[in-house]
C-alpha cells in the first residue's frame, strides 16, 4: 500500500511518524436489481483476458436499461448489480475488448474498466496501526479531566479547536441522525462506539453488492483500523469511557468499501453511497480517493466512467437528503493548479508519471459536485504540512493533526495528532485529511441535530456561514527550514488553504 509523501494512501490518514501517507441528467425511478440469468450469460466472445470488473452507465429509461443488459451478456459480460436507482450497472468480464465493445452500445454514456488488476489480485497488502496510545499517557489524561469530560478527553485538542467541548454543554446531537462511515470498515464492538452503532445503516460493500450479515461490516483481523478511528471521531459515546465524539449523541454506521488488500474501487464506493442513500443517512464521510487513479481523468473513456458512475452516487445520496463530506488528500498539492504530477496511479498494478490538467481530472470523491471538501490543520490551527489545498476547491477546515514538531498542542496533550478510537476497543493516534473530515462530518450531523427538516444545501450554507474565518498563512513555511512550502490564495473569508474557515460545533448547536 503506497504511503503518502511518496505515494499516496487510499484511506487519506497518515500512519505512525506521519508517513504522508454536472448534472448527469438521469432521473432515478428503480431500485437496484439482480440481473435474470438470460441477461448474464455471455455470448461467444473472447474469455482470454484477466477478468476485470466495469461499471456501464446508462441513459434514463427502463427499456433503455433492459435492452443494454442484454447486451452486456451478449459482449461476455456478467452482471453484479445493477443499480437502477442512478442508471449504473456494475459488471464483470473477461473479454478484453468489454469495454471498447459495450461502449458502442446504443443507451450507453460510458464504461470502464474499475481497475487495471484482476479481481483476483491482491498486492497491496500494508496495514496503518497508527500510534498507540501508552498506558502512562492514559492515566495521566484521567487524572487531568475535568467533571463531565471523558478520560482520554484531556488528550483530544482538536474538540476546543472547533468548540466542540462548549457545544457538548448544549446538546450531544440526536439519535435521530446517523453518519455513515464509507470507508475500511468499523469495529462496532468498541466500547465507545457500540452505544451509538446503527447496525440497519451498515454493510460490507466491497463486491459492488451489499452483505449484511452479522459483522460483516467490520475490518478482519490484520485489516486497517482507519474507519473505526474516522467513526471515533465523530460519535465516540460521551460515557465515561476513553475518547469523546464531535457528535457523541448522534448514530453512526459502517459501510465497508475497502479490498482486503486497501483498495477503494468504484463498484464498491458506489455500492456504499446507494446503501447510505437507502438507508435515510442524514450524512456520509468519505476519508479516502477512489483507485487505482490518484485523479481520475475524464478524457480517458475508463476513468470517464468511473467519474460519473461515483457522481450519480454521491448526486443520488444527496438527493435522499445526505451531506456528503470527503478529505482532500495529502500530497500537499494544489488542487487550483493548472497542472498536476501524478507518480502513482495506477496503484494496482504499474504506475507511470502523468502529468493532468485538473479541468479533466478530478480527485474522487472529494472533487466531486456537491460533496463538501475538507482540508486539515495541526494543533496551532495552521494548514497541515501535508494537506492538499486550492483557492475554489476546498469549502472548509478541521483538525486533522499534523507532526508534533510543527505543530506542537497545548498541555495536557502532548502529540500533535488525533486521538481516536480502534479495534479490540484500544486507541490510536493518526493524522491526515481523513482525520479532518470526520471532524467536519460530526459538526454537520450537530447541525442537522438543530436543524431536522434542512436539506442539504441549507445544511452545507449553515456550515460555511458559521465557520470561523481563517486568513491566508503568508508566507508558509511549515518547518521553519527557510523554503515557503505553500502559497495560500483568497481572502479571509475564503481562501485556498481553509475554505469557508474552520469548521465551528459551537455555533451548530446554538443558531
Amino acid at each position: 500500500m503506497a504511503l503518502l509523501g511518496t505515494g499516496r494512501r487510499r484511506a487519506l490518514a497518515l500512519p505512525v511518524g506521519l508517513a504522508l501517507t454536472a448534472s448527469l441528467g438521469f432521473l432515478p425511478t428503480a431500485a437496484a436489481t439482480a440481473a435474470p440469468a438470460e441477461e448474464t450469460s455471455a455470448s461467444v466472445v473472447s474469455t482470454a483476458g484477466p477478468k476485470l470488473s466495469y461499471v456501464v452507465n446508462v441513459k434514463s429509461g427502463a427499456q433503455t436499461a433492459k435492452d443494454v443488459k442484454k447486451a452486456i451478456a451478449k459482449a461476455g459480460g456478467t452482471i453484479v448489480i445493477a443499480y437502477d436507482q442512478i442508471g449504473v450497472i456494475v459488471v464483470h468480464s473477461q473479454n478484453p475488448d468489454f469495454g471498447t465493445s459495450i461502449r458502442k452500445v446504443r443507451g450507453v454514456v460510458s464504461a470502464g474498466a474499475t481497475r487495471t488488476a484482476p479481481l483476483s489480485a491482491a498486492t497491496d497488502t500494508a496495514i496503518e496501526s497508527g500510534r498507540p496510545l501508552t498506558a502512562e499517557e492514559a492515566r495521566k489524561a484521567a487524572g487531568r479531566a475535568e467533571a463531565g469530560e471523558d478520560p482520554l478527553e484531556p488528550l483530544q485538542w482538536s474538540l476546543p479547536a472547533i468548540k466542540a467541548d462548549q457545544a457538548h454543554k448544549k446538546t450531544l446531537g440526536s439519535k435521530k441522525v446517523t453518519v455513515a462511515v464509507i470507508d475500511t470498515g468499523v469495529d462496532d464492538t468498541h466500547p465507545d462506539l457500540a452505544p451509538n452503532f446503527d447496525r440497519k445503516a451498515s454493510a460490507n460493500c466491497v463486491t459492488g453488492k451489499p452483505e449484511t450479515t452479522e459483522g460483516s461490516w467490520r475490518p478482519a483481523p490484520g485489516e486497517s483500523d482507519h474507519g473505526t478511528h474516522v467513526a471515533g471521531t465523530i460519535a465516540a459515546a460521551k460515557n465515561g469511557i476513553g475518547v469523546t465524539g464531535v457528535a457523541p449523541g448522534v448514530k453512526v454506521s459502517g459501510i465497508k468499501v475497502s479490498t482486503t488488500a486497501g483498495f477503494f474501487y468504484t463498484e464498491a464506493v458506489v455500492c456504499g453511497f446507494i446503501w447510505a442513500a437507502e438507508k435515510g443517512v442524514e450524512v456520509t464521510n468519505n476519508s479516502y480517493y477512489v483507485d487505482p487513479w490518484l485523479f481520475a481523468c475524464k478524457n480517458d473513456p475508463d476513468q470517464k466512467a468511473l467519474v460519473e458512475a461515483v457522481t450519480r452516487a454521491t448526486r443520488y445520496a444527496e438527493s435522499k437528503g445526505a451531506v456528503n463530506v470527503a478529505a482532500a488528500g495529502n500530497d500537499a498539492l494544489d488542487l487550483a493548479a493548472e497542472e498536476l504530477t501524478d507518480p502513482t496511479s495506477p496503484n494496482d498494478t504499474t504506475p507511470t508519471t502523468r502529468y493532468i490538467n485538473p479541468k479533466e481530472c478530478v480527485d474522487v470523491p472529494t472533487q466531486l459536485p456537491g460533496v463538501v471538501t475538507t482540508s486539515s490543520l495541526g494543533a496551532k490551527g495552521l494548514k497541515a504540512s501535508y494537506s492538499n489545498y486550492g483557492n475554489g476547491v476546498v469549502d472548509i477546515s478541521a483538525p486533522g493533526g499534523d507532526r508534533t514538531a510543527y505543530q506542537t498542542p497545548g498541555a495536557p496533550a502532548t502529540d500533535g495528532r488525533i486521538l481516536s478510537t480502534t479495534v479490540d476497543g484500544k486507541y490510536n493516534y493518526k493524522a491526515g485529511t481523513s482525520m479532518a473530515s470526520p471532524h467536519v462530518a460530526g459538526v454537520v450531523a450537530l447541525i442537522k441535530s438543530k436543524h431536522p427538516k434542512a436539506s442539504p444545501a441549507a445544511v452545507k450554507a449553515l456550515l460555511n456561514a458559521q465557520a470561523d474565518d481563517a486568513k491566508c498563512t503568508n508566507p508558509y513555511d511549515i518547518n521553519g527550514d527557510g523554503t515557503v512550502d505553500a502559497v495560500c490564495e483568497g481572502g479571509k473569508s475564503k481562501n485556498g488553504f481553509y475554505g469557508h474557515g474552520v469548521a465551528d460545533a459551537l455555533d451548530a448547536v446554538r443558531r
